[in-house]
């Protein structure tokens, strides 16, 4: 793996949110995700600058939703893992899980 194939912490948070979330992965839903198992407030300009970075690597993909049924409905990008993207989430987290083995909180 090149060393720019590695994950960031925080685009591990975001992937590991949109596996969590499933067709319901947009901006929003994705920062509420991160929040409630984290307890880390999240600004969604971040989110939406990771999930750009990590389109740019190919890791993960949009599709555009219709328009919300109400007056001045908006389309919203709902996002998936690549097969790319995946592997690399399973690699980040079990590289992690394999330098987490032994180690107690103090």
């Amino acid at each position: 793996m090149a060393k720019g194939d590695f994950l960031g912490e925080f685009e591990i948070y975001v992937m590991l949110a949109l596996a969590h979330l499933g067709p319901d992965a947009y901006g929003v839903t994705i920062r509420q995700e991160i929040t409630r198992r984290t307890g880390r407030e999240v600004a969604i300009g971040a989110v939406y600058a990771t999930l750009s970075r990590l389109e740019a690597k190919r890791l993960v993909r949009h599709t555009l939703s219709d328009p919300l049924p109400v007056q001045g409905g908006r389309t919203r990008k709902h996002f998936t893992l690549t097969p790319s993207g995946a592997r690399a989430l399973a690699h980040a987290t079990s590289m992690l899980a394999r330098m987490m083995q032994g180690w107690r909180h103090a």
